[in-house]
């Protein structure tokens, strides 16, 4: 073998050497995380970003040469998960599907669901048709990750095939496996959402913010998915610095709850948080009302925490009366809350209060009127924590941006 030969099958023309070729690698795969999460998530899928022509088209070119998905499937599909959350229609739920089967086998549910061309159709609305996504980028969509496998040869060598496996497998696994599957399964919550959904870490910079996935599910239309000041999201960054170059136009980015102190009676600025932060009032009523009184329950009757709690996925859907819970899961939840007089009255409370929220009543005055009603019947319960919400949700106000 000619030394010509044997330099180009082990380095390509570029000649790179293994640290060389691991830089180049992790460019490659955070470049497809941002076209993932940037474009076809934040920008196509929910409207929250706009991108420059040119930015726009590059990270489409990007994600059908890297993972040969197609804009509207993909968009179709993450629409259909939100509108579907946590029910057997959800494309992608580990309640119903099981945490394995999504872990393990993300990207061949994301298959599945492709073959729903009604669901495409429906739920990919407003996605790009130009000339070359009908004649290119759907029709010849394993074409991209082939020519890709050339390209990596001809530049690395025979390195290249690794590297090229390594980015067949990154979304797949990353996106389809750990976001869609731990990502409501396990982690943290910073809002009891209407769903099992789980921020998994605060910062994981190689899935491009996308860890962050419960404070997505509580505001799917934000352009900014870090909602607490030691939450790092990396994709929010990489938006601001394209802004900054006029290459990104922001739409919506969820607002930041503010509380003011000594507020009487709730107000017009009340209710537009509340509106706004429907998920954290929501939490906020879990942590500060519903969990102190099982702890007192716990202190009064000599038992342990854990042995009053119900199930977690159970106490989590305290927050929704368990609407997406399973009949036989449901009606535990309902068995365990009537069994405990207090819990069934401050659940009372909690219904009528996520009534009021949700609502479409276009009426804000008669809204703040219910409102005010609720705090005053809070107030006068006698239950401390009950009362101690109440006041705190009054003072509720959007932080000035």
């Amino acid at each position: 073998m000619s030394d010509s030969l044997h330099d180009f099958l082990t380095g390509g023309v570029t000649g790179l050497d293994w640290p060389g070729l691991l830089l180049v690698l992790l460019a490659f795969v955070q470049l497809t995380i941002f076209a993932v999460t940037l474009y076809l998530h934040r920008s196509q899928t929910h409207r929250a970003v706009e991108f420059h022509p040119v930015i726009a088209h590059f990270f489409r070119f990007w994600s059908w040469l890297t993972t040969s998905m197609i804009t509207q499937e993909w968009v179709a599909i993450h629409c259909k998960h939100h509108a579907k959350v946590e029910t057997e229609e959800d494309p992608h739920s580990p309640q119903y599907k099981g945490v394995r089967n999504v872990f393990l086998g993300g990207a061949e549910l994301y298959r599945a669901a492709r073959q729903a061309r009604g669901d495409i159709e429906r739920y990919g609305k407003g996605t790009p048709e130009d000339w070359i996504e009908r004649r290119v980028y759907t029709p010849h969509a394993n074409l991209g990750p082939i020519s890709l496998l050339a390209i990596e040869i001809v530049l690395f060598g025979i390195p290249g095939i690794a590297m090229w496996a390594i980015q067949m497998m990154w979304i797949p696994f990353w996106a389809a496996g750990v976001v869609n599957g731990l990502g409501h399964y396990w982690g943290y919550r910073n809002f009891q959402s209407d769903d099992a959904s789980t921020n998994l870490v605060p910062w994981a910079v190689w899935i491009g913010g996308e860890e962050l996935h419960n404070n997505h599910h509580a505001f799917p239309r934000s352009a900014r998915f870090s909602m607490r000041r030691w939450e790092f999201d990396i994709g929010w960054m990489a938006i601001r610095m394209l802004r900054f170059f006029g290459l990104a136009k922001v739409l919506w980015v969820a607002p930041h709850l503010n509380i003011r102190p000594n507020i009487h009676v709730p107000d017009m600025e009340t209710l537009k948080a509340l509106l706004a932060h429907r998920f954290h009032a929501m939490t906020d009523f879990y942590r500060s009302v519903l969990m102190p009184t099982l702890r007192e329950e716990a202190r009064s009757t000599g038992k342990k925490l854990r042995h009053l709690k119900p199930p977690r996925r159970i106490r989590h859907s305290l927050v929704n009366d368990g609407h997406w819970l399973k009949p036989d899961a449901r009606e535990q939840l309902h068995r365990w809350v009537s069994q405990r007089p207090q819990m069934q009255l401050l659940m009372g409370y909690h219904s009528r209060l996520a009534a009021l929220l949700e609502a479409r009543s276009h009426d804000a005055m008669e809204r703040v009127r219910q409102l005010r009603q609720w705090c005053q019947e809070a107030e006068s319960s006698g239950i401390r924590v009950l009362q101690e919400y109440a006041a705190r949700l009054k003072g509720y106000a959007l932080a000035k941006s």
